[in-house]
């Protein structure tokens, strides 16, 4: 009897853990999934772009996974991803829980909270106060000028040396971010910023990695000394130099005369505590709010710039001819203007082709219904976890001319003229959008055409080729590269 009554309990227990990953009705096809590990076994963690794509080709452009028990849809193809992030973008703009999210930034800030009165606000006050301190004004571009300066300074000190540019790329970058919300630039020789920028980028690769959606699915693993325990502690060193950057602000700060993003919400603080205000303004938010703008505002620029330089070394040829349009435009000034990019249709060309093969954001954020919805003829429920699948779109054959090679006249006509393609989201779309989008486009378009106009780039070594492998996480880079400088005598 005892041994039936085992049997009956481990038929049981089975059965229970199949029914937690059987499909709901009329939810998007998929694999067949097991029993707690669900379709981990099928996908490469480590890069499950190609995996993606094949599963998508077998069960269609709206599907299914499990990730252990938890279902994700994967959304493909300019229709589907239209629907969710623009035709019913509120609908969708809601954030799934995402176990390795909540517990280093609960549901606060700008990028992972959910949608509703503190996200709409907090939007809304940061898109306001970043206009205030320059964004998409003439001001901004001057800031960014400046920064180019100290950009090629830097290149010249090493102008006779085989040069790795990342570390001064991102340097560059993170000041534009850094002043609009810290208030100031850091030296680049700077070990403390330059220590932060690094862990920046280690937990951009592991927050997309295997680890990270390990823990996702399996929250048991918490306190097990594995590598996502490393997410938690670089997370906690970057909140103690932001937390340190508030209390100097705190005690530095003169009311009424704020200095950047940083005074400003403290002042919104100090308004809601006088006027009695039960407000989503607190000091928590405003330390996720600063964090998210750090990471965000360094990430996918720093990486689109890599990106870059390694094609411009790959392709000469179109780095030539960029370089004669930048000449061309630019005549006898020192440099061209982010107004003169309408007439340099060539080298927009190029920045959004390089966008578009790097694929420097694969996923737009995940997104989740308010409430349960329908997409595509499947019924989504309420709350679950939605990856849009940009990278998909951007190699789509039905929607570009040249999908799989590096080529600007994917986003050129006849007459060499600058084409809008529908198929182009590499900020995403919709109420989810990234709010930084025209800082990024002004800082990528300023910061190129600069190192263009001052120096040529070449690979290295004649006998081998460029690695165009990306290191896949939420941001995907470059492996890392070196280049030789070839100053340039202006006119």
């Amino acid at each position: 009897m005892e041994l039936i009554t085992v049997l009956v309990l481990g038929v049981l227990f089975f059965s229970l853990l199949w029914l937690k990953v059987m499909r709901p009705k009329n939810f998007p096809p998929g694999p067949p999934a097991l029993p707690v590990l669900g379709n981990i076994l099928q996908i490469n963690l480590t890069n499950p772009l190609k995996d993606i794509r094949k599963l998508s080709k077998v069960y269609g452009p709206v599907y299914s996974i499990y990730l252990g028990f938890m279902p994700v849809v994967v959304i493909q193809g300019l229709k589907n991803l239209k629907e969710v992030l623009v035709n019913k973008g509120v609908e969708f703009a809601n954030r799934p829980y995402n176990r390795l999210l909540e517990e280093m930034s609960g549901t606060k800030g700008l990028i992972s909270a959910r949608y509703g009165q503190s996200w709409k606000e907090h939007r809304c006050f940061t898109l306001s106060t970043l206009r205030n301190f320059g964004l998409g004004k003439k001001s901004m571009e001057e800031r960014i000028r400046e920064e180019s300066g100290y950009l090629i300074q830097r290149f010249r000190k090493n102008k006779d040396e085989i040069l790795d540019p990342r570390v001064i790329i991102d340097n560059a970058v993170s000041n534009i971010i850094s002043f609009m919300v810290f208030g100031r630039r850091y030296e680049y020789d700077d070990p403390t910023f330059r220590s932060i920028l690094n862990i920046v980028h280690e937990n951009m690769k592991m927050a997309g990695g295997f680890w990270a959606q390990l823990y996702n699915a399996f929250g048991f693993i918490k306190y097990l000394p594995l590598p996502h325990q490393k997410i938690f502690k670089n997370s906690n060193i970057v909140f103690d130099f932001i937390r340190k950057v508030l209390e100097e602000h705190r005690v530095t700060r003169v009311p009424g005369d704020p200095r950047d993003y940083i005074d400003c919400y403290l002042e919104e603080l100090d308004k809601n505590r006088k006027d009695g205000h039960n407000s989503t303004f607190d000091d928590e938010n405003l330390l996720i709010c600063v964090a998210d703008l750090f990471f965000a505002g360094t990430a996918s620029t720093s990486a689109t710039l890599e990106w870059s330089l390694l094609y411009m070394m790959a392709f000469p040829d179109i780095q030539e001819k960029c370089r004669k349009e930048i000449d061309d435009i630019r005549g006898d000034r020192g440099h061209v203007t982010y107004e003169d990019r309408v007439r340099m249709p060539y080298t927009q060309a190029v920045l959004q082709e390089v966008q578009r093969f790097a694929s420097v954001s694969p996923f737009a954020f995940a997104h989740s219904p308010l409430n349960d919805s329908q997409l595509n003829g499947y019924t989504i429920p309420k709350g679950t976890f939605i990856i849009p699948d940009l990278s998909a779109l951007h190699c789509d054959e039905s929607q570009w001319k040249y999908p799989h090679e590096f080529n600007p006249e994917n986003f050129l006509n006849k007459d060499g003229e600058l084409m809008k393609v529908e198929a182009f989201l590499p900020f995403s779309a919709g109420p989810r959008v990234c709010l930084g989008e025209n800082l990024a486009r002004m800082e990528i378009f300023l910061f190129f055409t600069t190192m263009l106009t001052h120096f040529e780039f070449h690979w290295p070594d004649p006998k081998s080729l460029p690695d165009f492998t990306p290191i896949f996480g939420l941001i995907q880079v470059p492996k890392c590269f070196k280049m030789r400088l070839v100053p340039r005598a202006l006119n």
